[in-house]
């Protein structure tokens, strides 16, 4: 049914050349019959990919396999991006109006959405948790992708929100063995929350399977391909961009008979194609953020207004900021 709602002014954010960003006005268009309005209540900016485009890193040849949904403009500038929006439902379909719901869609503070794109958001799950809800289809994703088994020895390297996700993952299967590694001994704390082990580097156990890649750095991958067992899995779940990575392939990655591979959320991981699609994973990682230990991961949020001219210092490699939330 559609609503009959005027038109409004929205504002949204816009990367608009390189480490510079500025907010928009746009008009908003009553909702469609088959969309929602959505006032946004909480937002959170993807470190490791928003930095990306802040700095304009984004190859001319991902330009259109880095389209986030909902996403306005073409890359490299200016574009308005981001997905991870979580809002109060203001029109639309009556089983919608009054829900808060989790949705792909840029830094704006009110919008129309398709309806059967939102993610209702369970009673245990509230909406400044429900801004890791791409970050964790990210990591589920990589946990059908890597495939440990109850018991296994994992390791992960690279500490930030979606590493840490991962572990947490990992460390939900029966007997498993996870260990998060990270250069930034800060992480130990987080670590412990989550309920898995912690060591920097050149501490890390050996002789693990699978392992798994989220630090963004040439240093984090061959750490990666050190500690892996033999004929282990060394999953890459880093996008470095436009960089050209080194990786050490000499050694004893051939006698090791090591597999390097890469994971990415776009695509289902084929062990469940079959049987799920994008919107049943993102409502399974929607449903995993029932636990209150998560918002270890999130950072004090940034009220929305200040959000354009913060976000360079945000996006900064050393910020040591974990999830960047968005108040609205």
């Amino acid at each position: 049914m559609a609503s009959s709602l005027t038109d409004e002014t929205a504002q949204a954010l816009w990367y608009v050349g390189p480490g510079q960003a500025e907010l928009r006005e746009q008009a908003l268009a009553p909702p469609g019959a088959a969309d929602i309005r959505v006032r946004a209540l909480y937002g959170a900016v993807s470190r490791g990919t928003e930095a990306l485009v802040l700095a304009g890193r984004v190859p001319p040849s991902e330009y259109q396999r880095m389209r986030a949904p909902f996403m306005a403009g073409d890359f490299p500038f200016p574009v308005k991006y981001g997905y991870a929006t979580a809002g109060r439902v203001e029109a639309g379909p009556a089983a919608l109006r009054g829900r808060t719901v989790f949705t792909l869609h840029p830094h704006q503070n009110l919008f129309n959405f398709p309806a059967d794109a939102a993610v209702p958001l369970p009673d245990n799950v509230p909406p400044q948790r429900a801004v890791l809800a791409a970050n964790m289809e990210t990591a589920l994703n990589a946990l059908w992708d890597a495939a440990p088994a109850p018991g296994a020895r994992v390791a992960v390297v690279g500490g930030g929100v979606v590493g840490a996700l991962t572990a947490y993952l990992c460390g939900r299967l029966a007997g498993a063995d996870v260990t998060l590694i990270d250069i930034n001994p800060a992480r130990a704390d987080l670590a412990r929350t989550l309920g898995v082990k912690f060591a920097a580097p050149d501490a890390a156990p050996a002789d693990c399977a699978p392992v798994i890649h989220a630090s963004g750095t040439a240093a984090g991958l061959a750490s990666a391909l050190s500690l892996a067992a033999f004929e282990a899995t060394v999953l890459e779940l880093s996008w470095y961009g436009d960089a050209q990575v080194p990786v050490p392939l000499g050694g004893a990655f051939h006698s090791r008979r090591l597999r390097l591979v890469a994971s990415q959320v776009g695509h289902v991981a084929p062990s469940h194609r079959k049987d799920w699609t994008h919107h049943r994973r993102l409502t399974e990682a929607v449903g995993l953020l029932a636990d209150a230990r998560l918002d270890a991961l999130l950072a004090p949020a940034v009220k929305f207004g200040e959000l354009a001219r913060k976000l360079p210092d945000i996006l900064a490699p050393n910020s040591g900021v974990l999830c960047p939330l968005i108040a609205y």
